[in-house]
């Protein structure tokens, strides 16, 4: 078989809206050492009682020159490629150039650059506008156990702090570990269930904790001010979960990570220049992190710091081979390799078979999540493309499409539901009916990417290079690959904010 994701360009689109669903109730274990036998976090005073401000401002302090296994900065180093490489591919999308128009608006010729433009802005704009970018559509990394997004808000600021303060790549990827270990780790200490009933959006929690540790790691603060700068995110942690109503994808990147980049490098920035915050806040009763709507149920401190800086949330961060939502991917695997065999105007039927709940894939109102008009352009396309995947305009307005994916069933089967307790991954079952009653059938397992299957190297720098070279060509696609792949050894990230600078044919035309 074989992967077929074409990126043609076709100008700005109307609406990039897109939203991945998190459905897994694989919450993880409760650490027992800071839980009552009720159920809820032992408080301040209690027997069993775990302050983690110490070990966490510790690690924290400690990040940017801390020993980190080989096998996890190689994935640090594809995931800052994975994230690069989604901005480049969502360059022309309606975010993207919103958070670049921002950014220009607010402070144009700041000096930070801006990716995917020749302009700079300040350096909170310039990364806000690079975050925007990178999740302009479905494309970008997560990590399911968490419900957040980590890469552009985490990468974004990286990048810019790791230029202006002078820091080798080194630094770069051990400031990339901090931040995810902190972005996955806090949603699962608070308890994501907790975050819910809270009206908290952990994709936008998550990042704006990740985006400070990785910022207070290249900004070198220390434990006192690492101290600070985590009760300047605790007032900075929102975002609603109305994000899952945006069909345009603009408000969904705000919240996912054009906000916690901006709030997470600003808390950093702060604490480097003398900002105080409240003491050690994550161990004090009633502060944010001790809140007690979230002493509820899966809220356990104590995974906050339990093997930090010895276990890593990057071994459980996953990656999306297709440009559409997780649940969505093992569906359209099945629907590429079946086009090949069948034409589409013998098709009389489709039906797809998922896990969960696939009356949200039937019905959704976002392109990238939406099944039978992913089932639609695929068939009548022949292929997979980028652009029209996250098209709202072409979803309402191509006729050829809406009545094509009138032919697709989407229904769920409980056969492929995990047990409690397993691992989150995704698989499908589509079978096309062809006009003469015959069918065919793909069933797929797993579409490599999740932690329980993660997509290789050589397989992550294939898909950046389908991304990167419709926009930049395959030499500096090449350059760009190389260099993330040896991003260790750079004394300097300039030639990697270089490729990243360049003129946006979208805004040059209009």
């Amino acid at each position: 078989m074989k992967d077929r994701l074409t990126l043609s360009r076709r100008g700005a689109m109307m609406g990039a809206g897109m939203t991945t669903l998190m459905v897994s109730t694989n919450l993880g274990a409760a650490g027992s050492a800071a839980v009552q036998s009720s159920g809820e976090p032992a408080k301040p005073g209690e027997p069993g009682f775990v302050a983690v401000v110490p070990n966490l401002t510790d690690y924290l302090a400690g990040a940017r020159t801390a020993e980190i296994p080989a096998a996890i900065r190689e994935r640090a180093r594809l995931h800052v490629l994975d994230t690069l490489a989604s901005i480049v591919a969502c360059h022309a999308l309606e975010a993207s150039q919103l958070g670049r128009k921002y950014a220009r608006t607010m402070s144009g010729g700041g000096g930070s650059p801006i990716f995917a433009a020749e302009e700079t802005a300040s350096p909170i704009d310039a990364v806000f506008a690079n975050a925007m970018t990178a999740h302009a559509a479905e494309i970008n990394d997560f990590i399911p156990s968490a419900y957040v997004q980590p890469g552009p808000s985490i990468v974004s600021a990286g990048m810019e702090l790791a230029r202006s303060n002078a820091r080798k790549g080194h630094d770069l990827v051990n400031a990339v570990v901090a931040g995810y270990e902190l972005a996955g780790r806090i949603p699962k200490a608070i308890g994501t269930r907790n975050l819910w009933r809270a009206g908290l959006a952990n994709h936008g929690v998550g990042p704006v904790f990740g985006t400070a540790a990785a910022s207070a790691a290249l900004l070198g603060l220390d434990q006192a001010q690492c101290d600070h700068m985590l009760a300047y995110c605790a007032q900075q942690a929102s975002g609603s979960w109305q994000w899952m109503l945006d069909v345009r994808h603009i408000e969904k990147a705000f919240v996912f990570a054009g906000m916690g980049a901006r709030n997470g490098m600003q808390a950093a920035v702060m604490a480097s220049l003398g900002f105080t915050g409240v003491p050690e806040s994550f161990d004090t009763e009633q502060a944010w992190f001790r809140w007690p709507a979230f002493s509820g149920e899966g809220a356990d401190p104590a995974r906050l710091i339990d093997g930090l800086g010895e276990t890593f949330e990057l071994s459980l961060a996953a990656m999306k081979r297709y440009p559409v939502g997780g649940p969505t991917q093992p569906a359209v695997r099945a629907l590429l390799e079946l086009q090949e065999e069948v034409d589409a105007q013998d098709v009389a039927a489709i039906k797809v078979e998922m896990p969960g709940s696939a009356d949200t894939f039937r019905r959704a109102n976002m392109p990238a999540l939406n099944i039978p008009y992913l089932a639609a352009i695929i068939m009548l396309d022949g292929r997979l493309d980028f652009v029209d995947a996250q098209s709202l305009d072409r979803m309402v307005n191509d006729e050829a499409a809406k009545a094509f994916a009138r032919k697709v069933e989407v229904v769920a089967d409980a056969t492929q539901d995990m047990g409690e307790g397993e691992d989150r991954t995704e698989s499908a079952r589509v079978t096309i009916t062809l006009a003469d009653g015959s069918k065919k059938s793909r069933y797929i397992a797993y579409v490599p990417g999740f932690p329980t299957h993660p997509m290789s190297k050589a397989e992550i720098e294939t898909k950046a290079r389908e991304l990167i070279e419709p926009v930049l060509g395959s030499t500096k696609a090449a350059r760009l690959i190389a260099l993330c792949d040896g991003l260790d050894d750079l004394a300097s990230v300039d030639p990697i904010v270089e490729l990243m600078q360049f003129e946006s044919p979208a805004e040059t035309s209009a």
